[in-house]
């Protein structure tokens, strides 16, 4: 009985085993490769699958989704003998599982070999200046050369970028000193642009200044001009309203001529012939008034001294 019972037990073992082996289990986006004897038979795609126990295996299990691979930094010789190293990233997907599986030992050591001699055929064409501006040039030479390469492989290139593009330290220190000097020169032509904006908004404001200025000025003078005639015309026509003698303005013209000496810069001054008659005049009124009011010189100015009669 104990012999039967072991024998059961590995008969019902067997059976697990063969049903584990027969149902294959693929995940979405992902692919089984099935040999039976060591011969390519079919492709499992994702799903439940059955294949035959102890005769096919599953050689290898590829996913299908897009794949991202870094490539560590690679040195790159330029046409100007100068050595950059440069770091790239892959964007690939497998389209074929059994051409990646039988037509390349290991597609990832391929690629990446691939890219290292494309980047040194292109990069060994161009100079510094050019290989740090044409990074989409060379992503995209990069890309044609790998995608025509690795199609017969099973596998699509989507895309090739480069990380980063590192000069020697040298080259760097140069540059860096370049851009300095190119910073500084644009900041000193920008100020020396500032000042001169500067002074030219400075002059145009004092050209309107002066001219506002000047505008008033002349306005000012002629509504002072416009004013003094005015007065001079009403003292005119009061005058002429007021029918003065001669006796009158000769009496002002005396007034005036006390203002006329006021001064200390005043040591000279010449009295017109005019003033001769304006005394005369004068002189008269007040001989008339008075009597014998002394007269006036009409040389001088001076009033005369007469001697009066005795009186008897």
């Amino acid at each position: 009985m104990s012999a039967v019972i072991i024998v059961l037990i590995i008969l019902v073992v067997l059976v697990f085993i063969a049903l584990i082996k027969t149902i294959q289990v693929i995940p979405q986006a992902s692919a089984a490769i099935v040999e039976r004897f060591g011969r390519y038979t079919r492709t499992l795609n994702a799903g439940l699958n059955i294949v035959v126990p102890f005769i096919d295996s599953i050689r290898n299990r590829i996913d299908l989704r897009e794949q991202v691979v870094p490539f560590p930094p690679q040195p790159v010789i330029t046409q100007d003998n100068l050595v950059v190293n440069i770091d790239t990233v892959i964007y690939y997907q497998v389209t074929d599982a059994r051409a990646a599986t039988y037509e390349v030992a290991s597609y990832i050591q391929a690629i990446e070999q691939l890219t290292v001699t494309t980047l040194r055929n292109i990069i060994g064409g161009m100079d510094l200046e050019r290989t740090l501006t044409s990074r989409e040039e060379i992503n995209a030479a990069l890309r044609g050369v790998l995608d025509e390469a690795t199609g017969k492989w099973g596998i699509r290139v989507n895309r090739v970028e480069l990380k980063a593009i590192e000069p020697p330290t040298s080259i760097q220190d140069s540059m860096e000193k370049q851009m300095r000097a190119e910073r500084d020169k644009r900041a000193a032509i920008l100020t020396a642009e500032g000042t001169r904006q500067s002074a030219i908004l400075t002059a145009e404001g004092e050209k309107q200044s002066q001219i506002l200025r000047a505008e008033g000025e002349a306005k000012a003078a002629a509504l002072r001009a416009e004013g003094e005639a005015q007065a001079v015309r009403t003292v005119f026509e009061a005058i002429h309203a007021g029918d003065p003698d001669q006796k009158l303005l000769s009496y002002q013209y005396l007034q005036m001529l006390p203002k006329i000496a006021e001064g200390d810069a005043n040591k000279l001054w010449i009295v017109p012939s005019e003033i001769g008659d304006a005394l005369k005049g004068l002189s008269g009124a007040f001989g008339n008034i008075g009597g014998g009011a002394p007269g006036f010189n009409t040389r001088t100015g001076a009033p005369e001294r007469r001697d009066e009669p005795p009186v008897d």
